[in-house]
């Protein structure tokens, strides 16, 4: 099997001048790689560069120790440019008594040079070009400017001791309040104990009702703003000392909100206006309008929007629409939007409008598309496929002198490479029936055919779906990639001797 590590932060790239030249490590697998990236940075940088392949296939499998036997540095070099992958382990102490130095001091003074000219770029040689002009840097994502109000739909009819759970998950995701939805149709006796028990749990609560006697409960627990205020019941919202949403009492109808906010304006009732988000179907570009025309009558005050409307009751993947209703939110000085996450394809809505508040809130402070910015809301494909050339896969087949399998994925087309063994198709199986047929497949016991289908498995899927397939390491999907753990690794530290026989036979 290939193997990979975790992913880590490459250090930052050194500075460029006409008299850079820097020493490039590698392994065999990646040689035409990084040659090919290396040499478009140079040319379009002006710098010198050497490459030196060291005697092993997979360059994630150097270690500093094996490194200090191999490496040879060339005269005049400035830089020496490791794997991403030694970053985790180059800064380990090394030696005993009083010449225990990192392993970067040991490697520095084999190359004739300070430690801090010993870098470790990406882990993959394919990101060296982005690496090396800067691109790879990343934005201050820190900042927000919009509130997540997160509601638990009919919260009463959940056990008080779920509604903290779910509400620990959402705070978790994002969310800055919890709001207790209640249900139209029956009253809800105990609103005032689940208020208290979120307060006691340190979240700030809303209560959505329009049955005054349940404001009234959740206030006096502790709920600190009521959702929503119109005709029904703007008389009362003085009597409750909190803030209001004030809404239209239909959602075409302008003149009943300012009605409302004029009252409560009199009552000095704190508020914040949503003139109501309408699904596709009932007016959705209409009612975005009236966002806008609101913000005009009313700058001074607060705004929210209800974006649930959107997300909810359309059947589409709904990061890109909470993205982009955020975006608008931002630009229009929205500062809350409330969100639900029920049906399943909107079901990390919090998540994403994480996300999305801080990406908005960068793009337009910066003046900048929200590009190249993040990776967590782009889920079902890639930002970008890495192909290896033709060149660099058939050099590969043809150098490859181990039994290991590598898998390749791109252009509708997998390739499974071992010593003497260069099978290719789109379909799993027959690929694997392929090499079941060949002498070379005495090395497939259960676990390693287990591993080729699952691996292929995900490559088949990553092809489908325009992702980038990498040996190893887990598909990305976005804010909900689960990064997989080292299979070559994993099973070499449970079976010992065992794993690695088998190791040895893959």
């Amino acid at each position: 099997m290939a193997s990979s590590a975790p992913d880590s932060e490459s250090q930052t790239a050194p500075a460029i001048t006409p008299q850079t030249h820097l020493h490039f490590v590698t392994g065999r697998l990646a040689e035409v790689a990084l040659r090919t990236q290396v040499e478009q940075a140079s040319r379009r940088d002006g710098f010198s560069y050497s490459v030196q392949v060291m005697p092993i296939t997979v360059a994630a499998l150097i270690t500093p120790k094996w490194l200090l036997r191999h490496l040879e540095v060339p005269a005049g070099v400035s830089h020496v440019v490791l794997p991403g992958y030694c970053q985790s382990s180059i800064e380990d102490p090394s030696g005993s008594g009083s010449d225990v130095v990192s392993w970067r001091t040991r490697i520095a003074r084999a190359a004739n040079l300070s430690s801090d000219k010993i870098l470790c770029g990406p882990n993959d040689c394919r990101d060296i070009g982005a690496w090396l002009s800067g691109r790879t840097s990343k934005p201050d994502l820190t900042k927000h400017s919009i509130e997540i109000i997160a509601e638990i739909n009919h919260a009463p009819r959940m056990s008080i001791e779920d509604v903290v759970k779910l509400a620990e998950r959402l705070r978790d995701d994002g969310a800055d309040r919890i709001d207790l939805g209640c249900d139209p149709a029956r009253r809800c006796e105990a609103i005032g104990d689940y208020t208290a028990a979120l307060v006691q749990y340190g979240h700030r609560v809303s209560i959505d009702t329009f049955d005054s006697w349940e404001v009234e409960k959740a206030v006096g627990a502790g709920a600190s703003l009521v959702l929503s205020v119109n005709a029904s019941n703007r008389n009362l919202a003085a009597d409750w000392g909190c803030e209001v949403v004030a809404i239209p009492d239909v959602p075409d109808d302008l003149k009943s909100l300012d009605e409302t906010v004029a009252l409560l304006e009199r009552n000095q009732v704190p508020m914040r206006l949503d003139p109501i988000l309408e699904p596709i179907g009932f007016g959705f570009g209409s009612s975005l309008l009236r966002y806008t025309e609101v913000r005009r009558r009313y700058p001074e005050h607060a705004m929210m929007m209800g974006i649930g409307n959107l997300t909810e009751l359309t059947d589409v993947d709904s990061a890109g629409v909470n993205m982009v209703l955020l975006a608008l939110c931002e630009e229009f000085s929205i500062h809350s939007v409330l969100t639900t996450q029920v049906i399943n394809w909107a079901s990390s809505s919090v998540k994403e409008c994480e996300v999305a508040r801080r990406l908005v809130h960068h793009s337009l402070a910066e003046g900048v598309p929200p590009k190249r910015l993040s990776e967590e809301l782009v889920m079902l494909r890639d930002p970008k496929l890495r192909p290896f050339a033709a060149e660099a896969i058939e050099a590969l087949a043809a150098g490859v002198r181990d039994n290991n399998y590598r898998i390749i994925a791109q252009d509708g087309v997998i390739h499974l490479i071992s010593a003497g063994v260069h099978l290719q198709g789109n379909d799993p199986f027959a690929i694997l029936e392929e090499l079941l047929r060949l002498p070379q497949s005495d090395n497939v016991d259960a676990s390693h055919a287990f591993y080729l289908g699952y691996e292929m498995a995900k490559a088949a899927t990553a092809m489908q779906l325009g992702k980038q397939y990498d040996q190893d390491q887990a598909l990305k999907w976005g804010h909900l990639t689960q990064p997989e753990g080292l299979h070559r690794l994993a099973r070499k530290s449970r079976h010992g001797n065992e794993g690695q026989a088998r190791k040895q036979k893959k």
